[in-house]
């Protein structure tokens, strides 16, 4: 149960973002395209220290 919690707030700003970023695609593309990207970089790292956690407990 812990480790599931830990995955929520390591992936929650990465899913605000890219639902933000998806939600203005049609708008302003730009900008998009930014959160888009600064999700996924954010995704990859919270994935990394999610990953490193669950590996030591």
């Amino acid at each position: 149960m812990d480790i599931i919690i830990l995955y929520i707030i390591f992936h929650l700003p990465a899913f605000i973002l890219l639902f933000m970023g998806l939600s203005r695609l049609v708008d302003r593309p730009k900008n998009a395209k930014v959160l888009l990207t600064i999700a996924g970089v954010y995704f990859l790292i919270g994935a990394g220290i999610c990953g490193s956690i669950m590996g030591a407990l």
